[in-house]
């Protein structure tokens, strides 16, 4: 049965993945944007609100999630966050699987999943793209975003694979330190490749 060549593409906070990911969105490729259905789900009317709501009451509401009142609540405590983890990630893959099916006679997909090797999704991709900056960059991005600060950043990247190591299990790394036309090139690079070849293997970088 034909199915399309799926790229995970996976990055640590603030390494540039949501640029990258539209940046194949312009090309045509189609992405699942795991953030995206994350947000769908917990929205108004969304189809995580009940469990949650079980599990953490008085976080949702008429408008959804409260994420303010939820992040209170899992920030720091390992037994919360898998909690939630537990409730979301079934959730998360369901919708995965729709997009599939949906792009299912496409030559190729993006699965734009920040968690991707921590969650042990790369399992189920053809290949896997890292975005990635060098720490400095990273850190000053993230630390311009509202809310944040110093100790979030350190206990968040705690949570994460450290960059290094996703580089070295991914198969394409895409450069995000040095400008969107460095990235463009190579996120376009890595599409024509498969376009040529069929798989995006041939002129790995």
């Amino acid at each position: 049965m034909r199915r399309p060549f799926v790229l995970g593409l996976t990055g640590s906070i603030g390494m540039g993945k949501s640029t990258a990911a539209v940046m194949f969105a312009r090309l045509r490729v189609p992405v699942f944007d795991a953030d995206a259905a994350v947000r769908a789900l917990q929205g108004p009317g969304g189809a995580a609100l009940a469990a949650i709501e079980a599990a953490f009451p008085g976080v949702t509401g008429s408008a959804g999630l409260d994420r303010s009142a939820l992040g209170a609540r899992v920030f720091g405590d390992v037994e919360a966050l898998r909690n939630l983890e537990a409730i979301m990630h079934p959730l998360v893959a369901a919708a995965r699987a729709r997009f599939l099916d949906r792009h299912r006679f496409a030559r190729m997909v993006v699965l734009d999943v920040p968690l991707l090797f921590e969650t042990g999704g790369d399992a189920a991709c053809d290949a896997v793209a890292v975005v990635s900056a060098p720490a400095q960059v990273q850190r000053a991005r993230v630390l311009a975003r509202p809310g944040m600060h110093a100790a979030k950043l350190d206990a968040i990247l705690a949570q994460q694979m450290p960059d290094a190591e996703k580089r070295a299990r991914a198969d394409f790394v895409l450069p995000t330190g040095r400008g969107r036309a460095v990235t463009r090139r190579a996120v376009r690079a890595l599409v024509r490749g498969f376009a040529r070849a069929g798989s995006p293997n041939e002129g790995h970088p």
